[in-house]
């Protein structure tokens, strides 16, 4: 049962009920809405002051007919209470029969309990992390990869169909200098004086690339002229660099259905089909060599070049000729997540899309601000290109994959974090992440406990004894699990399950704390039990959400 989905029907009965009386066919908006303020309900709705406008009536009074004809619909008993606020807000208190009837969906449910077919037939494609294979990753990616990674779960458990992609650039002048900055790596490694260039890629994981490659060719390439070699190197260095981010994103528990490359766009004709479906369409014109799209005329700062004046693509005109194959593919909706750095280059893109004549708003960038990674309160510092940064690797080894997940997304994705690495490691209530699965440990306790008891849940619990103040109280926790996941689809934000998480591992270690599960009357234990077991599959649900393990001990 999904109480809002019950309240929403109920109201809806209710309307079309008072409508047909008032001799009015037409389809009325309104929201439901859980009050600030517990007093006020568990639901609110607007309905009465919605149907006012078009009835030429006060507000109050239509509420005070809606709330006849929505007891009338109620015939199973869901509410409580109905009562006219305010302007005409109606307030609707559910029944404690209604949270108990929360309780047995979850249990026959189970892992699907949350879920839903919202989606249903809605082709999504999510590209993220994408980072540049010239280095390991680096925290920064970690989140991107986590929001990445959280989102495509959340949306596919909404019953979307998901797919999801790493853009591999593999193409242009990073790879340029990455290739020479291993090439003089290399020679070091073959006793060759070499300098890195200025602007080379200075990381100590080039220079165990280098050993590691002159392990496996000798000195073979010692005496190779350096445009001769840089091919050899530009693709060792992408390749295996890229074969370690897949190792660290699969350590991370993120996975990608499709790896793309962008090599593959320019060898197929992709980048200058797209850059002729521009021309047809005059939107491209010459200065001083340079080949521009008429960007500005799209909601863009300026335009922008597509073609250099030496005949070289740029990195837009790929991109460009990139998301156009995802519209052509024919996604529904696509979503990209990018770090905070490239928030001017959104405008463009979207420009770009609308140059093509592609709908945009099928089209999503979502931006992932800055981290910060805290040890012992003192910031440490990271710079890819010196080589001085924290790599997620180090973030994994240091505080574990289900903190590092954990802590990334324990904040909205539109702020900065600080990812405090000490509080991650620690095995306390102030780690939120141990915090929760603590929880679910917990329970799996108390079941091993009643098993060794020869108490075990029933199949069908009778769960009319959960009345008490507390019960109530945590099992309306346990309802309010759909509703933050239909919101985090829609809103695109994976950060509510674990404020979520928290604010139900309250609610149940209070409960623990002043109640018993084993030793009451055989009624209680298991409808007690059973509201135990209900915890611990939302628990594990959302926890699965955001690739976070649930232990059965810890």
């Amino acid at each position: 049962m999904d109480v809002r989905k019950v309240t929403e029907s109920l109201l809806l009965s209710g309307i079309k009920r008072k409508l047909a009386q008032w001799g009015i066919s037409r389809e009325i908006s309104f929201s439901v809405e859980i009050p600030r303020q517990e007093e006020h309900g568990d639901y609110s709705t607007n309905a009465a002051m919605q149907l006012a406008r078009h009835l030429g009536k006060k507000a109050r009074e239509v509420a005070m007919e809606l709330v006849e004809a929505i007891r009338e619909e109620d015939e199973k008993g869901w509410i409580a209470s109905l009562n006219v606020a305010g302007p005409g807000f109606i307030n609707i208190v559910l029944s404690d029969h209604a949270w108990r009837e929360v309780v047995a969906t979850v249990l026959r449910k189970s892992e699907r309990f949350g879920s839903s077919e919202t989606g249903k037939g809605t082709r999504v494609l999510i590209e993220f992390v994408s980072a540049n294979p010239t280095g390991p990753l680096h925290v920064g990616h970690g989140r991107g990869a986590a929001v990445g990674d959280a989102l495509s779960r959340l949306l596919s458990f909404e019953g979307y169909e998901v797919a999801t992609e790493y853009y591999v650039n593999d193409v242009g002048n990073q790879m340029d200098k990455l290739g020479r900055s291993l090439h003089v790596r290399y020679l070091q490694e073959c006793g060759i004086a070499a300098d890195l260039p200025d602007d080379g890629y200075r990381g100590e994981y080039l220079a165990a690339l280098a050993r590691d490659f002159r392990r496996e060719e000798g000195e073979r390439y010692a005496g190779v002229p350096e445009e001769e070699a840089l091919p050899v190197f530009r693709k060792v260095a992408c390749d295996r660099i890229l074969d370690g981010i897949r190792m660290d994103l699969n350590d991370f528990r993120v996975g990608f259905h499709n790896w793309f490359r962008e090599e593959s766009l320019h060898r197929e004709g992709g980048v200058s089909e797209a850059i002729e479906e521009l021309e047809k369409r005059d939107l491209l014109y010459r200065s001083e060599g340079a080949v521009f799209f008429k960007s500005e005329t799209h909601g863009d700062e300026k335009d922008r070049v597509l073609v250099r004046a030496d005949g070289r693509t740029t990195y837009f005109a790929a991109d460009v000729a990139y998301h156009r194959r995802k519209y052509l593919k024919g996604y529904d909706r696509m979503i990209d997540i990018w770090g905070a750095d490239h928030h001017g280059y959104a405008p463009r893109m979207m420009a770009a899309m609308r140059g093509l004549g592609e709908d945009e708003n099928r089209l999503e960038i979502l931006l992932v601000q800055f981290v910060t990674l805290v040890r012992d309160g003192k910031a440490v510092q990271m710079s890819t290109r010196s080589g001085e940064f924290t790599t997620l690797r180090e973030v994994i080894d240091e505080v574990g994959v289900d903190a590092a997940r954990f802590f990334y997304l324990l904040r909205s994705f539109h702020s900065h974090l600080d990812f405090d690495l000490t509080l991650a490691k620690t095995q306390s209530s102030e780690n939120p992440v141990y915090y929760i699965q603590y929880v679910h440990a917990r329970i799996c306790s108390i079941f091993r406990e009643a098993g060794s008891r020869g108490v075990f849940l029933s199949d069908n619990p009778h769960l009319s004894s959960l009345s008490l103040p507390d019960e109530v109280k945590l099992m309306k926790k346990v309802a309010r699990f759909p509703d933050v996941i239909s919101e985090g689809a829609r809103q695109r934000e994976p950060h509510r399950i674990p404020f979520y998480l928290l604010d139900l591992s309250r609610e149940f270690h209070a409960f623990y704390q002043n109640h018993r599960f084993l030793g009451e009357a055989p009624e209680r234990t298991q409808a007690r039990l059973a509201l135990a077991k209900a915890v611990k599959t939302v628990v594990s649900n959302g926890l699965s959400l955001i690739g976070v393990s649930a232990p059965e001990s810890m």
